[in-house]
């Protein structure tokens, strides 16, 4: 397929800062000397400039921030960037007062190494990027003295790959303050001259984007600038915060009167191919559907949508099918049937019926689409020139059947043969991402997440309007033998209208005087060969006019490509031939100074005569780095009961005990925005120990309920009870089960845990502890987990719900307690001055036996002076 999965995203970013201050001392107030407007605790962001300079789709993008700390004490100064998915990072710079630290790009490993070594030295800055949809966040942080200036500046390339017709660059606008200077700049350099160049803000209005606002574009070039004033980013009149909090979109599209264009740049060339006013080649098209109970509630009424939407651009010279499977495997119709306004129709009754049940058979429903397939062109059912796509969404992991995803991927392999694309969709996050997309990758298809949200149905639909019009079929394009090498993909099973084929290689000779490339294809009615003929003198007068080449580009361009095809081929690689395509990356992603998921770049600057130290690092799809900071941050309650608090600005914990009666019941989570409240009951001892300085107590019983939805589930160690309005199931801690409604999602795993998850953003685990039946005293017991509290909102309260809100804290005096292994130290933190222990606790989520040794520092006196009021405030009378 010509285009890569994700749309063609130039530049996406969000540049922003935000500034934490430490506690002031009481003998150095705030001078009340005027400060400029902007000025946010302390910190004046005045100056934001995104720069991005694009040559023939190739984009080279510098995002630079300037700041200066007003404060008369040191602040932590940090800077967000948001940027696609597709970019690699080149550069990272941090200047402060003059003196500008450079980064450096190392081979993950070494990287590491180095990061360990400076974390055990000292402080450290962590450069952090978190997954989203199109977009990976990078952030760092520093700290700033007083009276100092600090710069930030970030630069990144990608290659701009076409979609539905068009390039685009998102840029996503969020600096969180008015900054003096903002400026966004795109300038377009295209040698096929531009057609179209449009830009638009979801943020601001059109009347006031037209004056704040310019694009032009002329022959070859193209420019959009966007300059706020400050007046002009308040959010009203009067306001002092910024409207700018949204989507900037800049797209274009370049001539086509050839269908091919090739660009030779001191001994490297790039040739882009997408030929316009072909005839469709028909296809068939088999859907294969998870219709397991996972699916049911939003996603099954999505996937319904979706398909009715598809329907509707069926082809008549299409043919279809869909197959369904769950614990087994139906399907609609016994062969393929063309898409006739009759059969198209009774589809539709078809659709409207799919109901969800059972478990999930992935390989015996892809067996049987692929059966299909070459039954139906084995036995001429199908157009001789048509073409064979099998489109699978699932929302889960085989688990019935043929389940091990390495047997499935053997028998899918086998059975396709290379003759047509498999394209595998996962819905949401439960599933092996990993494993869809090495199977679709090996199979000439691509994998896509379908995100659970609102728009899951348009992100299907958008899926398909991508592959519903092949113009060409076997496409291969070839170059004059002896004449080039280092020759990226050049062999193609589609090519789909609105995309474009890329190819770039070295030339073995420079002084050649002509170049030729061929390009040939299967079209709906007959063979293709589109030439392309270069004069090298021509190609070299033209390219002395551009101004606008940052360095080498095509040979960048050709690096960045070749790099992107090696981690694609790697991942479906085994033993020797991976690791010759592992060597071969990291080589180009370390001469060109890439970060790429081989690669990390390391930015150190001397602080207080300890390392500072920023990592860039960059993850896949289906990855995580394996030495970043969490995401999230967690919250939990565990054991006896010990709380537990994870401050991540710290990158250290808080824990306190409740002691408490038994039969006592403790709020935890309440929420009166989202309706969601989180209680426990305790629970002690066999024969019930009164003594409190030796008994233990745990929670017994928890209760979560969402008011809005009217739903509650309670918990014990011997059951699960589900509430719905006036209904109620009860299920077994022996079930491995899920249940899905309405955004709900409540997963049990045998014996182990219970993950709960409310949409995309709340998600709690309950985890199970069983002791010995005929233990004396013991009995079992619960802990709850937060493990993404995102999406509630800022009034939530509770023993942990007030710990999601930011908060900081301050230790010093770390000296010798009573215990020798355990070290007293002095924090302030809520205005409060504390002596606190350290000590550690267990994080049982990962291990239920033995657990996660997990450091923090022990508030005394059932966290008096930590937690808000007194304990006896979160008492309550029962459980709902």
């Amino acid at each position: 397929m010509a285009s890569a999965w994700w749309p063609c995203l130039i530049l996406a970013l969000l540049s922003s800062l935000a500034a934490s201050g430490f506690p002031r001392s009481p003998s150095r107030p705030l001078g009340k000397r005027s400060l400029p407007e902007g000025v946010a605790n302390g910190i004046e962001v005045y100056s934001t400039k995104i720069s991005c300079k694009v040559t023939s789709r190739f984009a080279h993008n510098v995002v630079t921030t300037r700041a200066v700390n007003h404060a008369d004490t040191a602040k932590e100064v940090s800077f967000d960037v948001e940027l696609p998915k597709t970019a690699f990072i080149t550069n990272f710079t941090l200047t402060i007062d003059g003196v500008t630290y450079p980064g450096n790009v190392k081979e993950k490993e070494v990287a590491k190494k180095q990061y360990e070594k400076a974390v055990s030295r000292g402080k450290t800055a962590g450069l952090v990027k978190a997954s989203g949809r199109k977009l990976e966040k990078f952030t760092v942080s520093v700290n700033v003295a007083a009276g100092s200036k600090v710069t930030f500046q970030l630069t990144y390339e990608e290659l701009l790959k076409r979609h539905k017709g068009k390039y685009e660059m998102y840029l996503k606008v969020q600096p969180k303050q008015l900054v003096k200077h903002f400026e966004i700049e795109a300038d377009i350099y295209e040698p096929q001259g531009i057609s179209t160049l449009d830009a638009e803000a979801s943020f601001i209005t059109n009347d006031l984007l037209g004056s704040a606002l310019t694009k032009s574009f002329s022959g070859k070039k193209g420019r959009v600038s966007f300059k706020p004033s400050m007046d002009q980013q308040r959010s009203c009149p009067t306001c002092t915060d910024s409207l700018l909090n949204g989507d900037f979109i800049i797209t274009y599209d370049v001539n086509r009167e050839s269908p091919a264009n090739v660009q030779i740049v001191k001994g490297y060339f790039v040739h882009f191919f997408a030929p316009q006013g072909l005839p469709v080649v028909p296809k068939s098209v088999v859907f294969v559907i998870d219709v397991s109970g996972s699916m049911h509630g939003r996603k099954m009424e999505q996937t319904k949508d979706a398909l009715l939407k598809i329907l509707e651009d069926m082809k008549e010279l299409d043919y279809l099918n869909f197959i369904l499977f769950s614990g087994d495997v139906t399907t609609w119709k016994d062969d393929l049937v063309q898409a006739t306004p009759e059969n198209i129709q009774e589809a539709r009754i078809f659709v409207k019926n799919i109901q969800d049940q059972g478990m999930t058979n992935i390989n015996d429903g892809l067996m049987r689409a692929i059966s299909m397939l070459n039954k139906a062109q084995e036995e001429h059912r199908v157009p001789e020139r048509s073409t064979s796509i099998i489109i699978m969404l699932t929302d889960g992991d085989a688990n019935i059947g043929e389940s091990r995803p390495e047997k499935i991927q053997e028998n899918v392999r086998n059975a396709i043969g290379g003759k047509f694309p498999l394209y595998n969709l996962g819905f949401g996050n439960n599933l092996n991402y990993n494993f869809l997309e090495s199977m679709a990758l090996e199979n000439h298809g691509l994998a896509r997440r379908i995100y659970e949200d609102s728009d899951a149905n348009l992100q299907l639909q958008g899926f398909y309007e991508e592959v519903a019009n092949p113009l060409l079929t076997s496409v291969e394009l070839e170059y004059p033998e002896n004449a080039i090498q280092d020759l990226t993909q050049n062999a193609y099973q589609h090519f789909y209208d609105g995309s474009e084929i890329v190819v770039a290689g070295r030339l073995l000779h420079e002084e050649m005087n002509n170049f030729k490339a061929d390009v040939k294809g299967h079209g709906a009615t007959n063979d293709l060969i589109f030439t392309e003929e270069v004069d090298m003198k021509e190609m070299e007068k033209a390219l002395k006019e551009q101004d606008y080449i940052f360095g080498n580009y095509i040979e960048r361009l050709w690096a960045y490509l070749t790099i992107e095809q090696l981690l694609e081929k790697r991942k479906n690689a085994h033993g020797e031939e991976k690791e010759n395509l592992t060597a071969q990356a990291l080589d180009l992603s370390l001469k060109y100074h890439f970060v790429t998921p081989l690669t990390s770049m390391v930015v150190t600057k001397p602080e207080d005569n300890e390392d500072q130290t920023a990592i860039a690092d960059k993850p896949g799809e289906g990855e995580h780095g394996d030495y970043q900071p969490p995401q999230k941050p967690y919250y939990y309650v565990d054991g006896d009961p010990h709380f537990i608090i994870q401050v991540p600005q710290k990158d250290d914990d808080i824990c306190f005990n409740i002691d408490e009666e038994p039969g006592t019941v403790l709020r935890l989570i309440q929420d009166p925005v989202t309706g969601l409240t989180v209680n426990g009951q305790i629970i002690g001892e066999k024969g019930g120990n009164s003594d409190s300085k030796t008994r233990k107590t745990y929670f017994g019983k928890l209760g979560i309920a969402n008011a809005h939805m009217d739903f509650r589930i309670e918990v014990t160690p011997e059951k699960i009870i589900l509430g719905n309005g006036a209904a109620q199931s009860t299920l077994s801690w022996l079930d491995t089960v899920t249940i899905t409604q309405d955004g709900l999602s409540v997963t049990i795993n045998r014996k182990k845990n219970m993950v709960v998850s409310f949409g995309d953003g709340v998600t709690f685990v309950v985890v199970l502890h069983q002791v010995w039946k005929k233990h004396p005293v013991h009995q079992d017991f619960l802990g709850f987990y937060v493990v993404d509290s995102h999406r509630m909102s800022a009034q939530t309260h509770g023993l942990l719900g007030q710990f999601f809100h930011p908060f900081d804290f301050e230790v010093s005096d770390i000296r010798q307690g009573s215990d020798p292994t355990k070290p007293d130290a002095t924090m302030v933190v809520k205005n409060h001055r504390l002596t606190v222990t350290r000590g550690s606790q267990k994080d049982y989520r990962k291990d239920v036996s033995f657990g996660t040794k997990v450091a923090c520092w022990f508030v005394h006196n059932n966290g008096e002076g930590l937690i808000d009021g007194v304990h006896s405030d979160y008492i309550i009378p029962e459980l709902f």
